[in-house]
């Protein structure tokens, strides 16, 4: 095959799109699924840090993950990881890179556990207010034996979230102190509340 058709058929986008686990991509209308993605939803997500890749002749999206040699997990380092699952007092994330070690992704990714205790300093009820499947965190490694993460500190938490409705990226609303702990859809209208790292890319509302 030669190199035009090859160009035409697999290329990267122009801006080089670089996405994390969980990342919505594109949608279903769109794309056919390739490596590295599922749907939920209606869109295409990311499962593994990389880079997009869109098949122009077939439609089919794809990510190309971040090569490299994989870093080693050690207590008191910041990962960035994807909500998975959440059960009774416990939310599990699939920890994807670390930051401050080349933010290589993690081969074989690790699954790790936040317990209610250790989301942030004050008292949690219920940590289906503070997480939701699908959300991108932030967090610091507490116990590397048992793969305990904490969530405690400004700059911990939710950095990327979506409606549980509508799955849509949820927006952070600005000079409104009553809701400084919640997040916006701008589809369907409704507020939910979550832990929010001061990181949160959410576009403002």
């Amino acid at each position: 095959m030669d190199d035009t058709l090859k160009s035409e058929e697999s290329v990267l986008p122009e801006s080089h799109i670089f996405v994390l686990p969980g990342d919505i991509i594109g949608t279903v209308e769109e794309f056919i699924l390739g490596n590295n993605t599922f749907k939920h939803g209606g869109n295409v997500y990311s499962t593994t840090t990389g880079e997009v890749n869109i098949n122009k002749k077939n439609h089919v999206i794809s990510v190309i993950p971040k090569v490299g040699i994989p870093p080693m997990i050690d207590n008191g380092d910041v990962v960035i990881g994807r909500v998975s699952d959440l059960k009774n007092s416990i939310a599990l994330v699939e920890i994807a890179l670390i930051e401050g070690k080349g933010e290589r992704e993690i081969v074989n990714n690790q699954q790790a556990a936040i317990h209610i205790s250790n989301v942030k300093d004050k008292y949690v009820k219920d940590i289906y207010y503070e997480f939701s499947q699908f959300d991108i965190i932030k967090a610091k490694v507490i116990d590397i034996k048992l793969m305990r993460l904490s969530t405690s500190g400004s700059n911990l938490g939710v950095i990327k979230a979506y409606c549980r409705k509508w799955h849509v990226n949820l927006t952070k609303p600005s000079g409104n102190e009553n809701k400084r702990d919640k997040l916006f859809c701008p589809v369907c209208g409704n507020y939910e509340s979550r832990k929010l790292s001061s990181e949160y890319s959410g576009p403002a509302a």
